[in-house]
């Protein structure tokens, strides 16, 4: 059997976005414990700045490493779904940290970076266009 890409619907991304929330979610509490620890057992402040860019991090790493090191993370593998680049250039860790802050920064504005998924053809994101991706589906021919 050969290996076949198509662009996924949007109720797929849609569902690997919910799906995706489940280990960040983890991951927030696991960096809370640890930060709770480091702080002596004490709850942090809130709105701590320094606390928010610590889970921040964590969160990065999660989605940098995956990206980088598959082309796909937890979400998005239970949904067969992984970044493709649109160039042909490997998924370098310095190209996902672009695709991450994009991704980020897309959810700023009412979401519209990532609205932008609903319009364009091949169903890309601000993120995926910046860093020259595409989301793709895997299924076997």
């Amino acid at each position: 059997m050969k290996d076949v890409f198509k662009t996924p619907s949007r109720l797929r991304r849609l569902m690997a976005y919910v799906y995706e929330s489940f280990p960040v979610i983890a991951i927030l509490f696991l960096a809370g414990g640890i930060g709770v620890a480091i702080n002596g057992g004490e709850a942090v402040p809130s709105g701590s700045l320094g606390f928010q860019a610590y889970l921040l991090a964590w969160i990065a790493a999660y989605f940098l490493i995956c990206w980088t090191y598959g082309g796909q993370t937890a979400g998005m593998r239970a949904w067969r779904l992984h970044i493709v680049p649109t160039d042909g250039q490997p998924l370098t860790f310095g190209r996902m940290a672009l695709r991450f802050t994009v991704a980020l920064l897309g959810w700023l504005p009412l979401g519209l970076g990532h609205l932008w998924l609903l319009f364009d053809p091949y169903r890309r994101g601000a993120h995926d266009i910046v860093a020259r991706t595409q989301v793709v589906e895997e299924y076997k021919e």
